[in-house]
């Protein structure tokens, strides 16, 4: 049964230092769930606390209707997969992927199949008589998945697995992660600072920062309506810009810096009003014009032809820094000093407040809420009705 993981005001301190304060969060059973953010943002912390490795010093943690916080890491039915793989070097293939299961004191008469359901799921079954010496960072890796996945655990947690392997490797991985993972459907945590990693793999990802959620969804709602400014260039790549939104005529209209206007039509009724904004602008949003058309001055300083698309690297007039990515032609590509302009894809671009605090723009989509309270939590001293956020 896939488990649901539920986090109430989850509180880690070291020492005076507290990293992570008031933190919930809700995932689903059988979900691919990752918590995506920069070094030191809490993210292997929160996991850690799931495992049972880290003490916790407030909050409530459940599988299911179990609450787990006093629970011994070793009764918490977890797999656990790390950055360097911590598969055992004098032990073969074969018995690495049964030892979690001779440790648990598994009917030995089953272990040799049960084994070897995961090596052949993992494609590594050709080399169960293997040392670990003897073979690549992406075999022991899967060595490391099959051991963890052998004790059929309710849940599996991985910490930055892939970051250790070459960059084609951890494409084949994660592919390979993500595939195995649905067949399995097993509720996943997946930890990583790798942004492209986490939309490749994930069903939901939770955007940290400084011990906060920023942003919970699906890599495409992130992507595409990121919560706030540190989301927003966090996924991706963003220009940003500044400007002034005003109304006319009951629309909004941004005007910046270089005399440029562009139409919003999609700003949340509440924040029609005249304010400061911030413009984010991912590369394929900016259309590239040559010409005297209407759009931001620019100056094409350098390009990089990549095939499918040539990336554009300019300055506006006011001295801002623009990459802009448009689909190769046939045509030459525009050389460096070239003038032109540079209209805004205003369905697809983001606004935000003045102080980047949060998106103006309709179809955001974010789940940082309150994690719903298991019926085990009912009557036991804590209220059902929903706290604050963590990350609103």
């Amino acid at each position: 049964m896939s488990v649901v993981i539920n986090i109430r005001d989850a509180v880690k301190k070291y020492g005076g230092n507290t990293v992570i304060s008031g933190l919930s969060l809700h995932i689903e059973g059988g979900e691919f769930f990752t918590l995506l953010g920069p070094s030191g943002c809490g993210k292997t912390t929160l996991l850690r606390m799931i495992a049972g490795f880290n003490s916790i010093e407030g909050g409530d943690f459940y599988f299911n209707d179990t609450r787990i916080n006093d629970l011994d890491p070793a009764k918490r039915n977890i797999g656990m997969v790390f950055q360097n793989y911590a598969i055992f070097p004098h032990m073969n293939v074969r018995k690495n992927v049964e030892f979690g299961l001779k440790n648990r004191n598994f009917d030995r008469s089953k272990i040799h199949d049960q084994a070897n359901r995961f090596l052949k799921l993992m494609q590594i079954d050709q080399l169960a008589d293997r040392m670990p010496a003897q073979l690549s960072g992406g075999q022991q890796q899967r060595v490391a998945l099959a051991r963890a996945l052998c004790i059929e655990p309710q849940v599996l947690l991985m910490d930055e697995p892939l970051s250790n392997l070459d960059a084609k490797l951890r494409v084949e991985m994660r592919s390979a992660i993500k595939e195995i993972q649905n067949s399995v459907g097993i509720t996943t945590v997946y930890v990583t600072h790798d942004q492209e990693e986490a939309m490749a793999v994930s069903d939901r990802i939770a955007v940290m920062n400084a011990g906060i959620i920023q942003h919970v969804g699906t890599p495409k709602n992130i992507y595409q309506r990121p919560a706030n400014v540190f989301v927003a260039t966090f996924i991706g790549r963003s220009n940003m810009m500044e400007g002034t939104l005003c109304v006319e005529d009951g629309r909004a209209v941004v005007e910046m810096p270089t005399g440029y206007r562009a139409v919003f039509d999609n700003v949340l009724p509440e924040d029609l009003k005249e304010q400061k904004v911030r413009i984010s602008a991912r590369p394929e949003e900016l259309i590239l014009q040559k010409g005297d058309s209407d759009g931001l001055a620019a100056v094409i300083d350098s390009c990089v032809f990549l095939g499918l698309n040539t990336h554009y690297f300019a300055h506006l007039t006011t001295g801002e820094k623009v990459e802009v990515i448009q689909e190769s032609t046939i045509d030459s590509i525009i050389g460096p000093g070239t003038e032109v302009r540079l209209r805004l894809n205003t369905d697809k671009a983001n606004l935000f407040s003045g102080d980047g605090s949060r998106n103006l723009l309709s179809g955001v989509k974010n789940d940082v809420q309150d994690a719903p309270v298991p019926a085990t939590a009912q009557g036991g001293g804590r209220s059902s009705t929903a706290g604050p956020v963590s990350g609103k």
